[in-house]
């Protein structure tokens, strides 16, 4: 009975994260709009990087979680290069759109990502592509059309 209480609890986890990160991205559009104006947006995103690499970083070595990051596979540490860069553009240019733009505007565009990620998945990732997710990846479009319009 303890193992399915614990399957089960870890099925329940992940919705738990992906509300708790929509949370705070929300929070971060808001803070960052406030914040935005009389600064650079490049210097505000240099700003909020910091911030979030001390805080990480911080974590992953209370943690003891960088103990072993001499081991951490080429393939893999490309990849998460690789990843860093793109959201890093991807943070220089939400901030730019954000500074000059709405915030409930800029966010859904941004959000549309979402759709964006169903469709690499499938094409880059191998995921399944069911009616539910292409459903719901149109949803995303539409709605992000509806918001900007």
């Amino acid at each position: 009975m303890a193992f399915f209480q614990a399957i089960q609890t870890l099925l329940i986890m992940w919705w738990i994260y992906a509300l708790l990160a929509a949370l705070f991205a929300a929070l971060t559009t808001i803070f960052a709009k406030a914040g935005l104006k009389n600064i650079n947006s490049d210097l505000a995103t240099a700003i909020r990087t910091i911030v979030i690499l001390i805080m990480v970083w911080g974590i992953a070595y209370f943690r003891g979680e960088t103990k072993n990051i001499q081991h951490i596979p080429k393939n893999d540490l490309l990849f998460l290069v690789i990843s860093g860069l793109a959201a890093g553009a991807s943070w220089l240019f939400y901030f730019k759109a954000l500074q000059i733009g709405r915030a409930s505007q800029v966010a859904p565009i941004d959000k549309s990502s979402l759709a964006l990620v169903i469709i690499l998945s499938v094409l880059f990732l191998g995921e399944p592509l069911t009616w539910k997710v292409a459903a719901g990846a149109l949803l995303i479009i539409g709605g992000t059309i509806v918001l900007i319009l």
